[in-house]
């Protein structure tokens, strides 16, 4: 069997078309590192010459030396504190997706449901999250990392069930009116129609899930909970002026938020790379 392959100037095209690819993307990307450069060689630069004890902005290179320091072991252990917040808002994350897909489900099917439930998560989207928290911390214990899971579930139920709903409920009536036609089940029209239409929505308010729930997890650790948290050592190191431990632990924080992110956006990429989004982020 013969291979035939499109040559051009005796390569294949796909072997020309790739660095020119890649070539995009660093033109893409390239402007925001050179901002985020400078912006750190300014930072760096500046704080360096202010020589103010307790400064509340410390340069990134005491931040990079207090992270280094305080990875393992010390006062602050970060290495422990961000797998404790990390376990807490992964934790909160599920409960909060899974019980946002259920109701989802129900008040798509039901109407009863929708009119039912829908107030409900309404109402609790609104409170604000200090308010939750030490309500959280008395039912199932200040120590106990379910505390702050459902902190998180709290923020992370709303959008999850808003985005899904209407990924199930807005089909296109042509698809509706096919499946009628042949006479399919409410259940295959589940299945085939209107979860395959939810799947964008679903992974878009995961997406804003993974930022909620390092917010929640963090903010409910700062009415109490063990040392070994973000949120305390946080609270701890700003209380003894140590802000270069402090912006360590945010700053892993914010890292931690961002590879929660690009593993959802994997994840997406893997479940529905037919949807338009996935295809024209592959160009």
């Amino acid at each position: 069997m013969t291979e035939t392959l499109a040559v051009q100037g005796g390569q294949p095209a796909g072997a020309q078309r790739l660095p020119a690819r890649w070539l995009r993307r660093i033109a893409f990307y390239l402007p925001a590192i050179v901002v985020f450069a400078v912006t750190i060689a300014v930072w760096e630069v500046l704080v360096s010459n202010i020589q103010i004890r307790g400064f509340p902005l410390p340069a990134p290179s005491q931040i990079v030396e207090a992270l280094g320091a305080n990875w393992g072991a010390g006062r602050w252990p970060l290495q422990t504190s961000a797998t404790a917040t990390l376990i807490e808002a992964f934790g909160g994350l599920a409960i909060g997706t899974t019980a946002g897909v259920v109701v989802a489900l129900l008040t798509a099917r039901f109407v009863t449901a929708r009119e039912l439930l829908l107030p409900l998560a309404i109402g609790a989207s609104a409170v604000p999250i200090i308010a939750f928290a030490p309500l959280m911390n008395n039912w199932f214990g200040v120590l106990n990392p379910l505390s702050k899971m459902m902190i998180v579930a709290v923020l992370v139920f709303f959008p999850v069930l808003v985005n899904v709903t209407r990924g199930l409920t807005q089909v296109e009536p042509a698809a509706l009116e096919l499946m009628r036609s042949y006479a399919a089940s409410e259940s295959t029209v589940l299945r085939l129609v209107r979860i395959p239409n939810a799947l964008p929505y679903f992974f878009t308010a995961l997406k804003v899930g993974t930022t909620l729930s390092l917010i929640g997890a963090i903010v409910g650790e700062y009415f109490g909970g063990t040392s070994s948290v973000l949120g305390q050592v946080i609270v701890a190191s700003a209380g003894a002026l140590r802000f270069d431990v402090t912006w360590a632990a945010i700053i892993l924080a914010a890292v931690t938020g961002i590879a929660m992110y690009l593993a959802i956006v994997a994840v997406e990429r893997l479940v529905i790379p037919w949807h338009a989004s996935m295809r024209g982020g592959g160009t």
